[in-house]
């Protein structure tokens, strides 16, 4: 199953009609969509507006492959996991977010091997086909609940939200290093 999310904030209608189009064009591969709102209708995939966190999380746990907008949350519940994701960033020209960080965090977050990027319908078309040769069996290691093991990770993360200041990113290191 493929799993999608656009996030609790806003709308992602973009992708959610590129998915809903390679839906229809595989309709032996079983979708669920998490759209966020009803404000749309979709032909080829199951839709839920909202789900709950334990639904989330099992919906999430079930999937064989993640279509996400490029939210941190959805980015890190996939790296933790185990599980692909294929991330198209929401872009401030189509109305989809005020901002275009959602294509910076896509492409700092390339760096992670269960991460890909799609910047359009036409890439996550290619992308989700690319999947379904494989028959969706493209597992990564999740990571580890060990410190050490999450450290490239965070310091991934560190480097991108704080941009190279280092007293911030050891104030964040510590605290980090307190809830683990």
């Amino acid at each position: 199953m493929i799993f999608a999310t656009v996030g609790t904030q806003l709308p992602f209608r973009r992708m959610l009609h590129a998915l809903d189009d390679w839906a229809g064009s595989n309709p032996g591969v079983p979708v669920l969509a998490q759209t966020g709102d009803g404000q749309c209708a979709f032909h080829h995939m199951e839709t839920v507006e909202h789900l709950g966190q334990r639904e989330f999380r099992q919906r999430f746990k079930a999937a064989k492959l993640i279509v996400a907008h490029a939210g941190m949350g959805t980015i890190l519940s996939a790296a933790e996991l185990g599980k692909p994701i294929v991330l198209m960033p929401r872009r401030s020209e189509f109305g989809e977010h005020r901002n275009d960080h959602q294509l910076d965090t896509a492409q700092e977050m390339m760096r992670l091997s269960n991460v890909t990027v799609a910047n359009d319908a036409e890439a996550l078309h290619e992308t989700l086909d690319w999947y379904a040769r494989y028959a969706f069996e493209v597992e990564m290691m999740p990571i580890q609940p060990d410190g050490a093991k999450l450290e490239p990770l965070l310091d991934v993360i560190r480097t991108f939200v704080w941009g190279g200041h280092e007293e911030q990113q050891q104030v964040s290191s510590n605290n980090a290093a307190r809830s683990l």
